[in-house]
């Protein structure tokens, strides 16, 4: 081999590697959302002496996506285009998160739940699969656990059921810092209280203290098919603790997605959006 030719190869063997390492790190990046589609409908249900803000895309059987702390239902937008071309996809903004109000009552799990539960109402849905990230996976377990008559499948993402499921390390972790930081930008931009980002974290961060609390007895009550999910870099959830999860809750399925993490379906959406589809779709 030429000394040209030799070299050629080995920059390329190098491009290669590099290419690949590159793509192993996408669980350190937060991707933008994409631009959401246009709904087919969108307002304010009057749920609970809120206002809250939702949107309804495509038809078919319903899908409820419920997004996670401090976000909003617009970062579900790869998710949307994705589901609503077999699904009807119903995003929403949780209390006091993005253009939904909230009020003085203390936040909690159970409020939350029963404020999308009003919502499935509003819209006249009677039973639905819940796809929930995060805050949005323990609400969805919230219902499966008091509601299980409202949902067909849930698919809970980097989900906990006791405080001791979250890594303390979390507030430290850079890619975490960067999701608060735009979630406070983007609640600027969306709430109809924008100077009030300080006081809404304030509140929610009560029922973090304390909140969710299920005991194993609890969990195996369920009888809602699950899919118990995390990224395998999450920086929130602990593994042992999605593993007793899955555990916990009668035939629940364990998923793992690669290479991603707390924040997946902006890193890897067209992986995630299949991964939903064939567990919420399978027979």
């Amino acid at each position: 081999m030429t000394r040209f030719w030799k070299a050629l190869a080995l920059a390329t063997l190098f491009l290669v590697s590099a290419g690949s390492a590159y793509a192993e790190e996408r669980w350190l990046t937060l991707p933008e959302p994409a631009a959401m589609p246009k709904p087919d409908q969108t307002g304010y249900a009057p749920v609970n002496g809120i206002q809250m803000y939702y949107a309804v895309f495509g038809a078919g059987d319903p899908v409820l996506f419920i997004h996670g702390g401090l976000g909003h239902g617009d970062i579900w937008a790869s998710q949307v285009a994705a589901l609503s071309k077999t699904h009807k996809v119903i995003i929403a903004d949780s209390r006091g998160h993005g253009r939904s109000t909230r009020t003085d009552q203390p936040f909690g799990y159970d409020l939350m739940a029963s404020d999308y539960l009003a919502l499935l109402d509003y819209l006249k849905i009677g039973k639905t699969a819940l796809v929930g990230w995060s805050d949005g996976g323990i609400i969805g377990i919230d219902i499966a656990l008091h509601h299980p008559e409202r949902l067909t499948r849930l698919y809970a993402q980097a989900a906990n059921v006791t405080t001791d499921g979250v890594d303390p390390g979390v507030l430290a972790n850079k890619t975490f810092g960067a999701y608060i930081e735009r979630s406070g930008r983007d609640y600027k931009k969306l709430s109809k209280t924008p100077d009030q980002y300080d006081a809404f974290v304030g509140q929610i961060s009560q029922m973090w203290a304390s909140q969710p609390n299920w005991s194993k007895e609890d969990l195996s009550k369920i009888t809602t098919p699950t899919a118990i999910v995390a990224g395998d870099h999450d920086e929130a959830i602990k593994r042992e603790h999605t593993d007793y999860m899955a555990a916990s809750i009668p035939g629940a399925k364990e998923i793992i997605l690669p290479n991603v993490s707390h924040f997946a379906a902006l890193q890897a959406p067209d992986e995630y959006s299949q991964s939903v589809l064939g567990f919420i779709d399978a027979k």
